[in-house]
């Protein structure tokens, strides 16, 4: 397949912000003209994000970030991604009646870990005031933004379902009782005036950092904290499960609360090394997948040919199949991923990549967890097979009771890198305004990630007090030849180490293809394992392709033995990418997809 570009890959020398919105990117530059570095341009293009993005990511959400910093010359993990509150429990959550954590409502909510990231970010790298980072945030929230057609479309789907059962939301996302309109301003004067009293608590004590932790004081221990525990105390909502529910999130819980700083989890592979978030996201089944890989003839495959898209399919299944037998928080259970990374195993992972399509979940078996992974594939033989409950791609078969359409929410991502070789990449998310009720004193939802959790004792990711959720969201930072270079990602639950898999290996393998080219090439992904989204369901053997891979692909894609679902020839991925090169020239790009993300640079 001949590479080409939608646009031209950016170049520069001053800094570069690529994210999933033009608007948000345009915040992120000002911060770099106002004299911030990466870290700063980052905390103020995500908090735009929330903004005009709400179906995809708001205050109440988490993210993580791989960053590098040049002062410290290290690449490290932020990992904003909440806990379980302590109320959380399997017992109560049993004695509500429930097999499956609901997809939305109250009962899905780990604390709210966003803010308390992009503050810890800000504090800890950053250079600029809560003030200033903040402040393009409030202006969209206070004067407008435009509205993304996307947005108005999944609020006009929960207007009936609003309007019945959460009625604070529907004030909010309908003010007047009016749908809005693609493309009108929309205004959330509510949340304009809870970030102003946050600045304004910021600004009431003296120093840069002080000033940064008393903002996220303020969310935590302070009036934010204070209103989400009132609110928790008296709501019951309906949700997912077709009945109405109380949350279990106290202020207590929030009190207790930090983001946290780890080592990232790493793999080698031609040259290049990639770092990922720990196994309480879903990162490593990226690396996994390349060391898998590694010892196939890939370089030597058409980048948009089937021999390319079978391989690494079939690769990823058997990564995934790992995911689904051993991840889980690390503080709470042994993950035995130098195991699961290392070439003996590897070895024998790969030769089961055979010529035709795999249609068997088949976990590898680690010395000593063999009755783990027995009591988690006995769970997933009971699951549902067919169309998986995914944020981008997918629909619900039946929707909650009540509601008009299956309520899709998804991710953002980020990419910056500065004059001074610091480099973040970011993947905020949850918070969605299709899936978490509005608290009409802060104008921002919560955030539904316990759905990632099992009700089943004795598995990784089984719902405990405490525990990090076995998080989709999965960052990427890349070193080539140990010198850090490569920030990207994709929103896209299940799917985003797919898409960022295929972009990472065509980017490395193809000669001359650039950031922009590698994005535009079509994608594919396959859900043949569990969704990591209520209600769990998955679709052994199948795949989804973009058209523009061309009939013949298809073609031959079915005859291997795959369930081949052919898309649009735009409609996967949301792919963004930046890059440092040697002598300090600097490259972004970002996906056509949806035509709402841009790089800018200069």
């Amino acid at each position: 397949m001949t590479p080409f570009t939608t646009r031209p890959e950016l170049l520069g020398t001053f800094g570069v912000v690529t994210s999933t919105h033009w608007i948000a990117t345009a915040a992120g530059m000002k911060m770099l003209e106002a004299g911030g570095n990466a870290f700063d341009a980052a905390v103020a293009t995500g908090l735009v994000l929330q903004v005009v993005e709400p179906h995809l990511n708001g205050p109440g959400g988490d993210m993580p970030a791989i960053l590098y910093c040049a002062a410290k010359d290290e690449v490290e993990v932020l990992c904003a991604q909440g806990t379980v509150p302590a109320g959380a429990t399997i017992p109560h959550y049993r004695a509500e009646g429930l097999d499956l954590i609901p997809g939305n409502g109250l009962l899905a909510t780990v604390i709210p870990g966003s803010f308390g990231g992009w503050m810890t970010m800000l504090r800890d790298y950053g250079s600029l005031p809560v003030g200033t980072v903040m402040e393009p945030a409030i202006y969209y929230a206070e004067h407008g933004h435009p509205m993304l057609a996307r947005v108005a479309d999944a609020i006009a789907g929960m207007d009936d379902f609003f309007a019945a059962e959460w009625p604070d939301s529907h004030a909010t996302w309908l003010p007047g009782g009016q749908r809005p309109k693609a493309g009108a301003l929309f205004r959330n004067p509510v949340l304009a005036e809870t970030w102003k009293r946050i600045v304004k608590e910021s600004e009431a004590v003296p120093g840069r950092e002080a000033g940064v932790e008393a903002a996220r004081r303020a969310f935590y221990q302070g009036f934010v904290a204070e209103e989400i525990d009132a609110y928790m105390r008296t709501a019951e909502l309906m949700d997912g499960s077709g009945n109405r529910h109380k949350g279990v999130l106290t202020g207590e819980d929030m009190a207790g609360w930090t983001a946290t700083i780890e080592a990232p989890t790493t793999a080698d592979y031609h040259g290049w090394t990639v770092a990922k978030t720990g196994p309480w996201g879903q990162g490593p089944v990226l690396l996994q997948s390349l060391k898998i890989l590694e010892g196939l003839p890939v370089a030597e495959m058409d980048p948009g040919g089937a021999d390319f898209v079978h391989t690494v399919v079939e690769a990823m299944k058997l990564a995934y199949a790992d995911r689904e037998a051993y991840y889980g928080d690390p503080a709470f259970v042994d993950v035995p991923l130098g195991h699961l990374l290392s070439e003996p195993y590897n070895a024998a992972r790969r030769a089961l990549v055979g010529p035709t399509a795999s249609r068997e979940l088949t976990p590898g078996i680690v010395p000593g967890f063999e009755d783990q992974v027995a009591r988690g594939m006995a769970l997933l033989a009971g699951l549902g097979k067919g169309a998986v409950y995914e944020p981008t791609m997918a629909h619900l078969a039946t929707p909650p009771a009540g509601l008009a359409q299956k309520a899709e929410g998804d991710t953002c991502h980020i990419d910056v890198i500065d004059r001074w070789g610091n480099i973040v990449s970011i993947t905020p998310s949850g918070g969605w305004l299709q899936d978490s009720p509005i608290i009409p004193s802060l104008g921002f939802g919560l955030n539904t990630r316990a759905q990632m959790f099992w009700l089943t004792e004795g598995l990784p990711s089984s719902l405990a007090p405490g525990k990090r959720p076995r998080t989709t969201l999965t960052p990427s930072l890349a070193l080539y030849e140990g010198r850090p270079t490569l920030a990207f990602g994709t929103p896209g639950g299940d799917q985003q180490d797919q898409w960022q898999l295929s972009f990472f290996l065509r980017y490395v393998h193809q000669a001359g293809l650039n950031l922009q080219a590698a994005i535009d090439m079509p994608l594919f992904h396959t859900t043949h394992f569990p969704g990591s989204f209520y209600p769990r369901t998955s679709q052994p053997g199948a795949m989804t392709i973009e058209a523009r891979i061309g009939a013949d692909v298809v073609k031959e894609l079915r005859r291997r033995g795959h369930d081949v679902t052919v898309a649009g020839d735009w409609d996967i991925g949301r792919l963004t990418a930046a890059r440092r090169d040697a002598d300090g020239l600097l490259r972004a790009a970002a996906t056509p997809r949806l035509m709402q993300a841009y790089a800018a640079g200069r």
